[in-house]
């Protein structure tokens, strides 16, 4: 994955790759799905009575990572942390992540999948994604795990001066990777590539009226 997916889209932080390359993915993934884990797509992690989630493609994953510049002191939210990957891969690269996830079950698989793997750094918190972590706030980085028809206005205020926040604006098409930067209490978007991804429960555009 790392060699075949990640290395050839200019993904070159090490500390990306190693986190990549240590944290298994198909221990983030149901039973029946983990022959896929590793391949370039976005793989349904959904429960059967739950809504759709998934782990976005893993080239993508590094790509928003790498534009998110997390240092080694950085405080990251991961938002709509389904079962917690790109927690995981966080918690290599910050001091501290907080991971929100509001399904349930999916957060049960968070909390028992990182804990089984020794990512003490990480707090996982039931939260919709459009809610984000106010109390914990302000966050260094905050990292939409999918994408957003909508100007995430409650997560950007979660912003620390100087701060980040990645992932995939689809309030137009196509959908494009996006990074939002805090300054002087004023906000600065940057397309960064095309990209997709599927859309986070609580971040869809509103139903429009169709006479």
């Amino acid at each position: 994955m790392v060699d075949g997916q990640v290395r050839t889209i200019d993904v070159t932080d090490r500390r990306i790759l190693d986190a990549m390359l240590t944290v298994p993915r198909e221990a983030f993934v149901p039973a029946s799905r983990q022959a896929l884990a590793y391949l370039d797509l976005d793989l349904d992690v959904s429960e059967a009575s739950g809504a759709k989630r998934f782990l976005i493609k893993p080239a993508l994953t590094a790509k928003l990572l790498q534009a998110a510049d997390i240092s080694s002191t950085d405080r990251v939210l991961v938002v709509g942390c389904a079962t917690g990957y790109v927690a995981a891969i966080a918690a290599k690269l910050a001091a501290e992540v907080v991971a929100t996830e509001d399904d349930s079950a999916l957060l049960a698989k968070a909390r028992q999948t990182l804990a089984a793997l020794g990512a003490a750094n990480v707090a996982c918190k039931a939260a919709p994604c459009a809610e984000g972590d106010p109390a914990g706030a302000p966050y260094d980085v905050i990292l939409i795990n999918g994408a957003s028809e909508v100007t995430p206005e409650g997560l950007l205020g979660q912003l620390k001066e100087g701060g980040r926040l990645v992932g995939v604006s689809a309030e137009t098409r196509p959908q494009r990777a996006m990074v939002v930067t805090r300054s002087h209490g004023e906000f600065g978007f940057r397309t960064l590539f095309d990209a997709a991804a599927p859309v986070l429960p609580g971040l869809e555009r509103a139903a429009a009226f169709v006479f």
